[in-house]
C-alpha cells in the first residue's frame, strides 16, 4: 500500500474503531445488566416515541412487594432471581405491544401502545406466581400503577409516571398484590 494513503487511512480506521465502541457503550449504558431490561434513559426514549405515536398507550409502574423480606430471608442471590424473574415476566407480557424497563432496586416500568389490547389480569397473575429458586417456592408479589395517557390533558410522559405512581402506591395501601388505575 501507498506509504501516503496509509497515513491516510490510519486515523479514519481508528476513529471507526473508536466510533464502534463507544457506540456498544452506550448500548449497554442502556440496558440493565442484571435483567437486561431497558434503564431510565433507554426506556424513556423508547416510551416517549411511543407515546407521540399511540394516542391509546398507557404508562405502568411495577413495585414489588416485600421485596427487602425476600433479599434478607432468602439472600440476594434469591432477590436477583426475583428481580430476573419479574423482567422475563414484564418482557413476555408486553411483547410487541410496549416495552419495559427496570427504574432500579425493585422498581420497573411499561410502557404499552393500547391498555384495551393488553390483559391487566393475566399480568397481574404473572407478576404474583410465585419463583421457584433452588427448589424452594419464593413468594413474588407486586403492585401496579396504571396511568392511561388520554387521561391526562397533556399526554406528557412525566405527567404519566408520576400518576402512575401515585396509583401504584393506592395499590400498596389497599393491601398489595394489584393493580390501580388513575381515574
Amino acid at each position: 500500500m501507498d506509504p501516503q494513503i496509509a497515513v491516510t487511512l490510519l486515523p479514519l480506521l481508528g476513529w471507526a474503531l473508536h466510533g464502534g465502541i463507544l457506540t456498544r457503550r452506550l448500548a449497554s449504558a442502556r440496558r440493565d445488566p442484571l435483567t437486561g431490561l431497558h434503564t431510565r434513559a433507554g426506556w424513556t426514549t423508547r416510551a416517549e416515541r411511543l407515546i407521540r405515536r399511540h394516542s391509546t398507550a398507557a404508562v405502568l409502574l411495577v413495585d414489588l412487594d416485600h421485596f427487602k423480606t425476600l433479599n434478607d430471608t432468602h439472600g440476594h442471590a434469591a432477590g436477583d432471581a426475583a428481580l430476573v424473574a419479574t423482567a422475563d415476566r414484564l418482557r413476555a407480557w408486553c411483547g410487541r405491544n410496549g416495552t419495559a424497563g427496570r427504574l432500579g432496586g425493585d422498581e420497573f416500568v411499561i410502557v404499552v401502545q393500547d391498555l384495551a389490547a393488553a390483559d391487566l389480569d393475566a399480568l397481574t397473575a404473572a407478576l404474583n406466581r410465585p419463583l421457584s429458586y433452588l427448589g424452594t417456592p419464593l413468594p413474588l408479589a407486586a403492585s401496579v400503577g396504571v396511568c392511561r395517557l388520554a387521561e391526562l390533558p397533556v399526554p406528557l410522559l412525566t405527567d404519566a409516571l408520576a400518576t402512575a405512581d401515585t396509583a401504584m402506591y393506592a395499590a400498596k395501601g389497599r393491601g398489595r398484590r394489584g393493580f390501580r388505575a388513575s381515574h
